[in-house]
Parts: structure tokens; sequence; C-alpha cells
């Protein structure tokens, strides 16, 4: 996993060129990733709990999906290769981009692009990256997040405040 080839890039998101993963993150370099908000028909979210065996955030509440662009990779075929990869999710028609946000410590230097996708199952969550899952009524992601946000990962709080226009 820590020598994956992600692209390591500038302030502007510019590509420097690629880079390994487990440096990337040990140098603190900026790099891009993806986090995608799974919606059902009754406007849940569904959140996933990082597994365990994570280097980053284990056992925390995290987006749906989400993952880092791979090297040579768009942001857009890593959103739908997450989604087939975390949730089995092989048809994301309608899945569509919302928001990026900036590198900053807040995102852990990621250039964070978010999408929405509409989708009321079946999911097939990946074991290797995922310990559980679950829909949450928006309120209750809100009351979570009002409260403390104990739990959750710290992506997702920036994420969800952006999201609901409060960051």
């Amino acid at each position: 996993m820590n020598d994956e080839l992600l692209y390591e890039v500038d302030e502007l998101d510019q590509p420097i060129g690629p880079r390994k993963r487990g440096d990337i993150h040990r140098l603190g370099l900026r790099h891009r990733a993806v986090h995608i908000l799974v919606f059902n028909g009754r406007g849940e979210l569904f959140l996933q709990k990082r597994s365990m065996a994570k280097d980053i955030s284990p056992g925390h509440w995290d987006t749906s999906a989400a993952g880092h662009v791979d090297f040579g990779e768009s942001y857009d075929d890593c959103a739908v290769r997450e989604l087939n990869e975390e949730l089995g999710v092989t048809d994301p028609a309608g899945l569509r981009f919302l928001f990026k946000l900036p590198a900053s410590a807040a995102t852990g230097h990621e250039f964070v692009q978010v999408y929405r996708l509409a989708h009321d199952g079946p999911l097939a969550l990946n074991p290797e990256e995922i310990d559980a899952g679950r829909w949450f009524a928006t309120s209750e992601i809100d009351a979570w997040l009002a409260a403390s946000g104990e739990g959750l990962t710290r992506a997702f709080q920036f994420i969800w405040k952006t999201y609901r226009g409060a960051a």
C-alpha cells in the first residue's frame, strides 16, 4: 500500500510527478483524493467505519467511499474505482461532482474532489477497508458534529460542514 504511486502536486494542484504513498504521507506533501457521499432514497447518508487496520483514522466513521487518486488516474475515474472497490457499486449512474477542497491540514494535505451518488444498494463492503457501515439521517450527523464529532474522521467533518454550508 505504501508503494502505490500517487500524484505529488503543487499549491495549484498541478502535478509535480509520481511519488510513493508512504513518502507523501511521511513528508506531508500535497496530493489528490476523492470522497463520495452516497445517499439513499430516504435522504440518508451511508457512512463507513474505517478498518482498524488503516494507518490513518482507524475505526473512525468516514464518507461513504474515499481514496487517493493514483498516478495517471483522473479524479472522476478514481471516484468510480473507489465506489467499486469499497462498496461494490459497479454502475454509479448519476455520480456527480459537488465541490473541490484545497489541500490543507484539515484534509491531510489532499486536494479533495467531493462527489454525490443516489443509490439504494445493494452494497458489498470490502472487509479490508471497512469494519462496518450504516445509513444515517442527516439530522443525526448534524447532531453528532454539534455535540463533539468524536469518532468521525477529521476529513469527513470538514467535508460535511462544507456540504451543509457551515464551513
